[in-house]
C-alpha cells in the first residue's frame, strides 16, 4: 500500500508480472529519441516558504526569513524573460506556504489576497497579459485551489518524487506520496497538462522506483494528462547528505522510465543536474524549462547551460533541437495546431481555459512569437 494512499482514496495495484519487467528494463531494451526538445523560460521562485523541511532541499527558507515577491519583483523577472523571447513563466512555492508561516499569510493579507493559490491566480493572469504562459508548480494542491489556478497555467506541476515512505520526507510535517497522487489525480480531473517526475536517491530502491513510475502511467491511461515525466538525480547541496547517483544507475532509470510510460509522454532530465550526454541513449527526449536569464532556484548551485551548449549536446547525439512551448501540442485545439502536425492529439477537447486559448491565438507580439515555437522556427541561440 502506498502511504497515505487510503487517506486520499486512491486506488492503484500493480500486477507483479509489470514490476519484475520494470525492474529487468535495462538501456539496451530501448532507443534514442528522434529529436530533443527544450523550453525557454523565466523561473520566478513566488515565494520560498514551504510546509515541509526535506533534507535534500535548499529552496525552502525558515519562517521569519522567507521571501515572498511583490509586484515590481514579478514585473522585472518577467521583463527580463520577455526581452530573452521566453515563452514559459515557471512559478514554484513549496506547499502550502501560508500554513506555517505567518509573516507570509500577513502580508499577503495586506496585499489582499485571501492566501497564496489566490495571490498565484492574479500573478498567473497578469503573467498572460504581459506575454508569457504561466507553468505553476505550486506543490500539493487541493482540487479547489488547483482549479482557482489552472484557468491561467498553460500548464502545470508537481513532482511525485517517490511512492515510498523515506526518511529524507521526514519530520513534524511528513510529505505524503498519497497526497502527491491526489494532486496528480485533481490535473487528470480538471484537464490541466500536467508534468511530474521521480527523484532518484533519497532513500528509495529499486522497487519503488518501478511502482512510482507505474502510478504515473496509471493515473495518465485514466486521464491523457501527464505530457512529460522527469527523471531526476538528487544532488549534494548545503543540506544534503545524499550522494549523486552514479551514471548506471541513471542510465538504467531513465531507460525503465522510457519503457514503463507510453510514447506520448516525454521523457525529461534536467541538464544542470543529471550527466545529460551519457543518458540520450535511454530514450530522452526532452530537456525542460532552461532560462537564459535566471537561476534554477530549486537547485542554486547547479547553473543552467547555456542554450548553445543545448544545441552542442543535440548535435553530439546527431538529432535536431526544437524549442516548444510550456503545454505540449497535443494538448492545443485543432485550429492552433501547426500544419505539420502529426502526433496523437490528447483525449477530449477541454484541455485549455479561454485566458491561454486567446493569448496563444491573439495577434500580439507575444502570440506571434508562441506561433513561431509552434512552427518549429529555429532557435535563436
Amino acid at each position: 500500500m502506498i502511504p497515505g494512499a487510503e487517506k486520499y482514496d486512491i486506488s492503484l495495484s500493480f500486477d507483479e508480472r509489470e514490476v519484475e519487467r520494470a525492474l529487468s528494463v535495462t538501456p539496451d531494451d530501448v532507443g534514442p529519441a528522434e529529436e530533443l526538445t527544450f523550453a525557454r523560460n523565466v523561473f520566478l521562485p513566488l515565494t520560498t516558504a514551504c510546509r515541509y523541511t526535506c533534507t535534500y532541499c535548499t529552496f525552502f527558507d525558515p519562517p521569519g526569513e522567507a521571501t515572498l515577491m511583490d509586484d515590481a519583483d514579478v514585473n522585472e523577472t518577467l521583463d527580463m524573460g520577455i526581452d530573452a523571447g521566453c515563452t514559459e513563466a515557471l512559478f514554484t512555492f513549496g506547499d502550502d506556504p501560508d500554513d506555517r508561516y505567518e509573516g507570509v499569510h500577513a502580508q499577503l493579507d495586506r496585499w489582499g489576497y485571501d492566501d497564496v493559490h489566490d495571490y498565484l491566480r492574479a500573478v498567473c493572469r497578469h503573467t498572460l497579459d504581459r506575454g508569457i504562459l504561466p507553468h505553476s508548480n505550486p506543490g500539493d494542491q487541493t482540487r479547489e485551489q488547483m482549479a482557482m489556478v489552472a484557468p491561467y497555467n498553460a500548464s502545470m506541476g508537481v513532482m511525485l518524487e517517490t511512492t515510498a515512505d523515506v526518511d529524507a520526507h521526514a519530520g513534524r510535517r511528513v510529505k505524503s506520496p498519497g497526497q502527491r497522487l491526489n494532486t496528480i489525480r485533481n490535473a487528470g480531473e480538471l484537464q490541466v497538462p500536467f508534468t511530474t517526475g521521480i527523484l532518484v536517491g533519497i532513500g528509495e530502491d529499486w522497487r519503488n522506483r518501478a511502482e512510482s513510475l507505474l502510478a504515473i502511467r496509471d493515473l495518465h491511461e485514466r486521464y491523457g494528462h501527464v505530457q512529460e515525466v522527469i527523471v531526476q538525480n538528487v544532488v549534494p547541496n548545503e543540506r544534503s547528505r545524499f550522494e549523486r547517483p552514479d551514471v548506471e544507475t541513471m542510465r538504467r532509470v531513465v531507460a525503465m522510465a522510457r519503457w514503463v510510460l507510453p510514447q506520448t509522454v516525454s521523457v525529461q532530465v534536467p541538464p544542470n543536474l543529471s550527466p545529460t550526454r551519457e543518458l540520450l541513449d535511454c530514450g530522452v527526449d526532452d530537456l525542460g524549462g532552461v532560462s537564459p536569464v535566471t537561476d534554477d532556484y530549486i537547485n542554486p548551485d547547479y547553473e543552467w547551460p547555456a542554450l548553445r551548449e543545448l544545441r552542442d549536446i543535440a548535435h553530439e547525439a546527431g538529432v535536431p533541437l526544437r524549442e516548444r512551448l510550456p503545454v505540449y501540442e497535443r494538448y492545443l485545439p485543432e485550429d492552433l495546431r501547426s500544419d505539420d502536425f502529426d502526433g496523437e492529439p490528447a483525449p477530449g477537447d477541454g484541455w485549455l481555459d479561454d485566458p491561454v486559448r486567446d493569448a496563444l491565438a491573439g495577434d500580439t507580439p507575444a502570440g506571434r512569437r508562441y506561433r513561431r515555437v509552434l512552427d518549429g522556427a529555429a532557435v535563436e541561440l
